[in-house]
């Protein structure tokens, strides 16, 4: 920006109170004395300092309102942001002189040579975050290095869930309440010499999008703020987050426990590809502690993985006393805890090494996004970061938006979903055309005395078994009015399906046997409607059997 004339010590009148549509202008302090330089303090508001040509440099104090239309200019002149705020220079009394220095200096130049010379580069903090502004060309943004600053405030998962990883800081500078979305592949360096900083460790940078992204990171940070984890890696699906974990942990020709009932395209993953790498599996059921026992002593095991709840019969595992066995024998514990939701179970604080989820389903809770993710500790997970950076299952920002959004109404929803699911258990447990009910908040389930202790609410998925065959089972699923048949679960709709159609087709009826999958199995995943109008429609349904 520059001027061929400036002179007014005050532009347009009135005050300049943030209650005002004014601004005011005045020259900065006379830096050409040989009086100690006194550094003043100037709001962080809506600052901007700038260098006119043939005068020295002056302060602006803007008006909100000039601020933000000045924005909308601003974000073409910023880097690695997809939405930002123009923000500029604070002087405070802790701050190096060097900068102020070094603007006075630039200024001093201007002026002797009456040619236009950007201020150097300054910094300015806004609550925990920093933005470098250089003049009015470019404006750096970089997040202070403290972003996990222990939310006193923040007594509940729910409100977590609403502002984790954003209320108290985060890697962007803006003062849009909702986390902004990057769409960047790559980030850039300004010199050589930050890019061998960067290489030597010395300068932060994500470097490239398949090695992070601002708006993914704000939702690692909410995950690990409800886990209770030091660290979170997000991934672009559960799945990926699962065969990316097990490679990542289990070396060539190790050994894992795993339980027999558990997502299907998780069996399928370590029972054809780990052997390729000399990889076995010991399969145990999820109440076998003594299977466990022997499987541990009998063999040199690295990990231990399953679900609790498991998929579709929410067979629950004792978190604790698992976590105990396979500790003394050195193996690692990670529960993928989808159905249980990180608001209803915290496995690692009930000592597992690793909790991982499928964000598609609950996290997300909209039907509209894949992704997983994996949280612990950051030795762990860090092991874990490193070969996914290899195989590259990045998200997409635009994704972690959803993420983001989704969480803020998690407590909500879950809570809903839990109070709809155990009732709509207990109605159908007791229906005469319902053989039997799959769901760990019943009593007659057989790991109800664990869920009870290690879980404080139960899900909201219902599997059960109606009274008939395959069609009879097909009649009941498309009289249904409200749900999707759909494959997934977790989500604002509700959803069914037909696990021997919709999951195991390919199977014959006796191989689908040998892994429980009867026939007559409903999987129902409930969602946010009205508890009333899913037990008419479910009821209706029923009687048309």
């Amino acid at each position: 920006m520059a001027v061929s004339s400036f002179s007014c010590p005050r532009v347009f009148s009135g005050s300049s109170s943030s209650h005002s549509s004014s601004f005011e202008c005045r020259s900065d302090p006379d830096f050409s004395g040989s009086a100690r330089l006194e550094t003043p303090k100037i709001s962080a508001r809506a600052v901007v300092m700038v260098s006119f040509s043939g005068v020295s440099s002056m302060i602006f104090r803007f008006p909100p309102n000039f601020v933000r239309q000045l924005s909308t200019k601003a974000r073409r002149n910023c880097s690695n942001i997809g939405v930002a705020q123009i923000v500029a220079a604070s002087w405070s009394n802790n701050a190096a002189s060097g900068s102020s220095t070094s603007a006075a200096a630039a200024s001093g130049s201007a002026a002797a040579s009456a040619v236009p010379a950007p201020a150097a580069p300054v910094e300015m903090t806004t609550g925990d975050e920093m933005a470098v502004v250089d003049g009015l060309n470019n404006v750096q943004m970089k997040a202070l290095a403290d972003l996990k600053k222990e939310a006193s405030f923040l007594s509940s998962d729910g409100s977590l869930t609403i502002h984790a990883g954003e209320r108290l800081g985060r890697g962007i500078v803006t003062d849009a309440i909702t986390t902004p979305v990057v769409n960047t592949s790559a980030y850039f360096f300004k010199k050589t010499a930050e890019l061998i900083d960067f290489k030597e460790k010395r300068h932060a940078s994500f470097e490239y999008g398949r090695y992070g992204n601002p708006t993914t990171v704000v939702a690692e940070e909410k995950i690990s703020a409800l886990e209770g984890a030091e660290s979170t890696v997000i991934m672009a699906s559960g799945m990926c987050a699962s065969v990316v974990m097990l490679m990542a942990l289990v070396p060539e020709g190790g050994h894992i426990i795993t339980t027999t009932d558990c997502y299907r395209k998780t069996r399928i993953f370590i029972e054809t590809v780990l052997p390729k790498m000399g990889i076995k599996a010991t399969v145990i059921d999820p109440a076998d502690m003594a299977g466990l026992e022997s499987a541990l002593n009998n063999n040199d095991v690295t990990l231990f993985f399953t679900e609790s709840p498991t998929n579709p019969f929410l067979r629950c595992v004792d978190i604790k006393l698992v976590t105990e066995l396979c500790h003394r024998k050195g193996a690692i514990v990670c529960i993928d805890g989808t159905f249980a939701t990180p608001l209803n179970q915290k496995a690692l604080s009930l000592g597992a090494d690793l909790v991982l989820h499928s964000a598609t389903k609950y996290i997300g809770g909209h039907n509209d996004v894949l992704a997983g993710c994996i949280s612990g500790s950051e030795k762990l997970v860090t092991q874990i970061r490193n070969l996914h950076h290899v195989f590259g299952g990045a998200l997409n920002p635009n994704a972690a938006y959803l993420i983001i959004r989704g969480m803020k109404t998690l407590h909500l929803r879950v809570q809903q979903q839990n109070s709809t699911a155990m009732r709509m258990a207990e109605i159908l447990e007791a229906h005469p055309k319902v053989k039997h009910v799959y769901y760990p908040g019943l009593t007659s389930h057989p790991e109800h005395h664990i869920a009870k202790k290690q879980m404080t609410g139960f899900g909201g998925v219902v599997s059960f078994e109606v009274d008939g065959d395959l069609m009879t089972t097909s009649k009941f699923i498309d009289s249904l009015k409200i749900p999707y048949i759909a494959p997934s679960f977790g989500g604002c709709e509700s959803i069914v399906d037909q696990p021997a159609i919709m999951s195991y087709w390919d199977l014959s009826q006796p191989e689908r046997l040998k892994y429980g999958i009867a026939d007559n199995l409903v999987r129902f995943s409930f969602g946010v409607e009205d508890f009333e109008d899913l037990k008419a429609d479910i009821l209706q349904a029923l009687g048309t059997i």
